[in-house]
């Protein structure tokens, strides 16, 4: 196993209070991220550093590209669209008191993997809901606590999965109708060593993990074995995402919620050059 404390550079220094799912957008070379609680989309071009911030009208768990331009944001109160003129409309609506969104993902078919939870974090309050171009949704799991890192391997048959406070790295196996099942965990987080929190895949089909109040970045072989862990100065990291024209530097998104004295770079976006080499993650279908 390989420990790497210093790799990290400060890509954009801010205060997000939960900055979060990191994404890159091929088609217009920027990094996309979050900040749920500040109902903030951020936008993060390496190559100028220039940077764009977009408010939303409720909290917003993630953002991700279409295919056809704009964005999809899975928001408070269900999945919405935002056309590249800025148009915004609901695909799908369906607020639920007391919860929120939370981590997606897109499959290779171009669904939209959405996760919610409730704002107290009540054992079994959330959700991992699949929907289709059409604003068709289906419930693949109802009993989620803290619905968070999901993505793909390379060939698209394994599914990984992370409900944060059950410590576990899940993996399933994609059916023909791109669907999941045979769930099996494929690795747990030690006690002290933090909280599993949002994820990505490598092009060697290994898994990156962000590890909330663990101040590091993990990376799982596909066996499970762990292999790789970049340590950080801030507690409170949350997702991470490879990105640049050659998918080779990993993105880590971080946190200051709820910390008394944060650290100076609390909710800022690191970046790991050269750490690896991701693979190109598919725009929603919508």
């Amino acid at each position: 196993m390989t420990t790497t404390g210093t790799a990290f550079e400060v890509a954009v220094h801010t205060e997000a209070t939960l900055g979060e799912g990191p994404t890159w957008d091929p088609a217009t070379d920027r990094l996309l991220w979050i900040d749920i609680l500040n109902s903030r989309v951020h936008t993060y071009d390496p190559a100028t550093g220039r940077r764009t911030l977009r408010r939303t009208d409720q909290h917003v768990g993630a953002v991700k590209p279409r295919a056809g331009g704009g964005l999809v944001l899975n928001l408070r109160d269900g999945v919405g669209l935002l056309d590249p003129d800025d148009t915004f409309r609901w695909l799908h609506r369906e607020p639920v008191p007391g919860r929120r969104a939370n981590d997606a993902a897109v499959a290779p078919d171009g669904s939209l993997w959405a996760g919610t939870m409730r704002y107290d974090e009540a054992p079994g309050g959330g959700t991992l809901s699949r929907f289709a171009a059409d604003g068709t949704a289906e419930t693949v799991l109802d009993d989620v606590t803290v619905s968070n890192g999901t993505g793909w391997s390379p060939d698209g048959r394994l599914m990984y999965y992370i409900d944060t406070p059950t410590r576990r790295i899940d993996v399933f196996d994609v059916t023909a109708d791109g669907g999941v099942e045979n769930r099996r965990p494929l690795a747990t987080v030690e006690d002290g060593a933090g909280f599993p929190d949002g994820l990505c895949v490598d092009a060697e089909g290994c898994v990156w993990v962000a590890l909330w109040d663990g101040g590091a970045v993990r990376r799982y072989t596909p066996s499970g074995e762990l292999d790789r862990v970049i340590t950080l100065p801030v507690p409170r990291v949350t997702a991470c995402a490879f990105g640049g024209p050659d998918l080779t530097d990993l993105y880590i998104t971080t946190a200051r919620v709820g910390l008394t004295a944060p650290h100076p770079l609390a909710g800022s976006l690191l970046v790991v050059p050269g750490a690896g080499r991701g693979v190109a993650q598919p725009a929603f279908a919508g």
